[in-house]
C-alpha cells in the first residue's frame, strides 16, 4: 500500500496580494493569446479567399517550389508570430509587476488593519485604526473593528469595576470580623456575654455575606439566559412573590397592592421569579415606614405582556437612572429595616433577566419620590422564535 505524501505549499508566500498579481498576468496572458490567434488565423486563410471575377491562381508546374512571394508571406509570418509572443511575454511579466503594486497600494489599510489589531490587548483598546474616510469596504471594515474595541473596552472596564467593588464587598465583612473577633480575644477580662454578643455580630455580618453571594449567583444566572422556554403567566409570578414578601412588607409599614391581570408570555419561569422577586424587594427596602408598592400584571398592545412596580420612597434624579441600573450603584446609604446594608445589585439583575427574554425595561422616576418600573416581554411567537 503506497503512502498518500502531503502536498507540498508553493515556494513563495500565498498572500492575497501575490495572488491578485498572478491573476492579472494570467487575465493579460489570456487576453493576449485571443487577440494574437484571431489575425493568425485570418491571415492564414488568405490563400483561400479570391475577389469575384478573377482567375483562380495557376498550380505550380510540376517540380518546381513555392514562389518567391510564398517564400517570403511564411518568413513574414514567422516573424510576427515570434515577435507577437516576445512581446506578449514581456507584457504579461509587466502587468504582473504592476499588478503587485497596485494591490500592494489597496490593500495598504488592510496591513495597518492588521497591524493595529495585532499590537492591541485587554491592557491597550483605546487605541483606534482612524482610517481615512473613502467609503470603500476597508473604510467600513475599519470603523466596524473601531467600534468593536470601544464595546470591549467597555467591557473590560465594567468587568474591572466590578471586580473592584465585588472584592470591595466581600472583604469589607470579612475585615470586621476578624477586627471583632481580635479585640473580644485580646480582652481578658472578656466575658461569656462578650462572647456572646461578638458571636451574634459575626453570624450578622456572615448572613451579609451569604446575602451578597446569593446576589452575584442571581446576576450570574440572569446574565447566563434563557435556558428552556415555556408559558409562562407573569400574574402567577407575581402573587408568589408578593406572598413571600407579605412578612417583609408588615414589618417594614409598607402598604402593598397588587392588580395582577392575565400575563401570558415565553419565557423562563426561574428568571421570571428572579425578575419580580428583586422588583418588589427593592421596592419594599427602597421605601419609607407608611409608603406604598404598587404591583400590576397585564397584557401588552402589541401582544405579550407586562408587569409593572410601583413604590413611593426617596426622589430619584433623572440624570441618574442609568446608573442604578450598574451592579453596586445605590442612590443613597438610606435603607428600610434590617436591609440598610443593600449592595446595589436589585437592578443590574433585573436587567440581566430582561436582557435574556428580550425584554424592555422602562424606569420612571416619580417627582414626589420613588420609581415605576415596567418591563414589557414581547409575544409568545417571537419570544419563541428567539
Amino acid at each position: 500500500m503506497t503512502a498518500v505524501r502531503a502536498v507540498r505549499p508553493l515556494p513563495w508566500p500565498r498572500t492575497v496580494r501575490m495572488r491578485l498579481a498572478v491573476l492579472y498576468g494570467g487575465l493579460f496572458l489570456l487576453s493576449g493569446t485571443v487577440l494574437l490567434a484571431i489575425p493568425n488565423l485570418f491571415v492564414g486563410s488568405t490563400s483561400t479567399i479570391r475577389a469575384p471575377g478573377t482567375a483562380a491562381a495557376a498550380p505550380h508546374p510540376p517540380g518546381y517550389g513555392p514562389s518567391l512571394a510564398e517564400t517570403q508571406h511564411g518568413r513574414d509570418m514567422r516573424q510576427y508570430v515570434t515577435g507577437s509572443a516576445v512581446a506578449l511575454v514581456a507584457l504579461v511579466a509587466l502587468s504582473v509587476a504592476l499588478g503587485w503594486l497596485l494591490s500592494g497600494r489597496l490593500l495598504r489599510p488592510l496591513r495597518t488593519i492588521t497591524a493595529a489589531a495585532g499590537e492591541m490587548s485587554a491592557a491597550g483598546l483605546g487605541r483606534r485604526l482612524a482610517i481615512r474616510s473613502s467609503g470603500d469596504e476597508f473604510t467600513q471594515l475599519g470603523q466596524t473593528l473601531d467600534d468593536l474595541f470601544a464595546r470591549l473596552e467597555a467591557s473590560f472596564q465594567a468587568q474591572r469595576h466590578f471586580v473592584a467593588n465585588a472584592s470591595h464587598e466581600l472583604r469589607t465583612p470579612l475585615a470586621a470580623e476578624r477586627t471583632l473577633l481580635q479585640v473580644v480575644l485580646a480582652d481578658p477580662g472578656a466575658d461569656a456575654a462578650a462572647l456572646r454578643e461578638a458571636c451574634e455580630q459575626a453570624l450578622l455580618l456572615g448572613a451579609r455575606q451569604a446575602r451578597l453571594m446569593e446576589a452575584l449567583f442571581a446576576l450570574a444566572t440572569g446574565e447566563r439566559g434563557v435556558r428552556q422556554w415555556e408559558d409562562v403567566d407573569l400574574a402567577e409570578v407575581a402573587a408568589e412573590v408578593l406572598a413571600r414578601h407579605g412578612e417583609e412588607a408588615a414589618g417594614l409599614d409598607v402598604e402593598v397592592a397588587a392588580g395582577l391581570g392575565p400575563a401570558p408570555v415565553r419565557g423562563d419561569r426561574g428568571l421570571a421569579d428572579l425578575l419580580l422577586d428583586n422588583l418588589v424587594g427593592n421596592a419594599l427596602r427602597h421605601n419609607h415606614p407608611g409608603g406604598h408598592v404598587r404591583v400590576r400584571t397585564g397584557g401588552s398592545p402589541g401582544g405579550g405582556g407586562h408587569v409593572e412596580v410601583a413604590n413611593s420612597g426617596t426622589v430619584v434624579p433623572p440624570e441618574e437612572v442609568d446608573r442604578l441600573f450598574e451592579p453596586f450603584q445605590r442612590l443613597g446609604t438610606a435603607r428600610t429595616g434590617a436591609h440598610r446594608h443593600g449592595h446595589g445589585l436589585g437592578l443590574a439583575i433585573v436587567r440581566a433577566a430582561t436582557t435574556a427574554h428580550g425584554a424592555a425595561l422602562t424606569l420612571t422616576p416619580h417627582p414626589g419620590g420613588g420609581l415605576t418600573v415596567r418591563v414589557d416581554f414581547p409575544p409568545g411567537p417571537a419570544a419563541k422564535a428567539r
